[in-house]
């Protein structure tokens, strides 16, 4: 559990945060060592591999990215802060540790951070400063990066995952990137010797997606889409030309302005048949973002 003093001095200096946060050039938070405690939570919800690169934004000095290389000789490190002395002290540290060849700290403002190479960020900022590095997150981190913060979260923008204990502990909570997927889509799908055109239109609010579909001229909303990452899956069920009422379980992978997976089709039982018995089919599944957004097109009145 953090000791009385560090509470009481993360206190005093969100205090003082609060009074200059006004000043729109007020973009720095001052050093406080992390609890030890928190550091080795915040690293096990990370859980970063062999062959990851973890950053920690405003990193002190060090204690972060240390503890992400303890123990795990395929992980590599980088620190930024704004701090040139905490700079000098955790390179100091990482080659009294020997992880110089792991461990590079730099004197830099977060904000000129390169974020594309990184597989994991840790902060522990204020909340005002880790809600100005959302959009450069957003944009510049690739899909599926990992972020780990204690304390506050960042914005609107609801955590994956929260460690929250009873007591007075601080929160950890880590959130993945997600994948772009907002705008249109278009893919088809052969079921039964049919080929049907999909053409579909996402919306997207941080991890949350929904969307509605078009096919012919029948529309239908997605359900439970889920968006983790690169990762998306959703349920879709409606009326196709020539096939029937058919449901479809949908997963894939984004890739830019690519999805490719696959979906489960549950064609319409015969007259007679039980649903049970109709065999689920596996086919593989590749949308592409589209240009045009054919979800608009006049539909007219024969939608029988």
């Amino acid at each position: 559990m953090p000791s009385r003093r560090s509470f009481l001095s993360l206190m005093a200096a969100a205090s003082a945060w609060q009074a200059l946060a006004a000043r729109a050039q007020e973009l720095f938070s001052p050093f406080v060592g992390s609890d030890p405690e928190n550091v080795e939570r915040m690293v096990k919800l990370a859980a970063p591999s062999s062959g990851e690169t973890v950053i920690d934004l405003g990193s002190g000095d060090g204690r972060i990215v240390f503890a992400a290389l303890k123990d795990r000789p395929g992980v590599r490190g980088i620190g930024v802060d704004i701090n040139a002395g905490l700079v000098a002290k955790a390179n100091a540290a990482a080659g009294a540790q020997n992880l110089a060849d792991r461990a590079q700290f730099l004197h830099q403002n977060v904000f000129d951070a390169d974020l594309g190479k990184v597989d994991v960020i840790f902060m522990w900022l204020f909340p005002e400063l880790m809600r100005l590095l959302r959009p450069k997150i957003l944009a510049q981190a690739r899909p599926g990066t990992r972020i780990v913060a204690a304390t506050w979260g960042i914005g609107n923008w609801p955590a994956d995952v929260t460690d929250e204990r009873p007591g007075n502990y601080t929160t950890v909570r880590l959130w993945h990137v997600p994948a772009r997927i907002e705008g249109a889509w278009e893919w088809e799908v052969n079921i039964g010797g049919i080929n049907h055109r999909f053409e579909a239109l996402l919306e997207q609010q941080f991890q949350q997606a929904e969307g509605a579909v078009r096919v012919g001229h029948r529309r239908q909303l997605i359900q439970s889409a889920k968006l983790q990452g690169r990762n998306l899956q959703f349920l879709l069920s409606m009326t196709l030309p020539g096939s029937g009422y058919t449901g479809m379980s949908y997963s894939g992978e984004v890739r830019g302005d690519v999805i490719e997976g696959m979906i489960e089709v549950r064609p319409p039982a015969p007259e007679g048949e039980e649903l049970e018995t109709i065999t689920t089919l596996r086919l593989p599944w590749r949308a592409r973002r589209s240009t045009t957004i054919g979800y608009f097109a006049p539909t007219g009145t024969d939608i029988s």
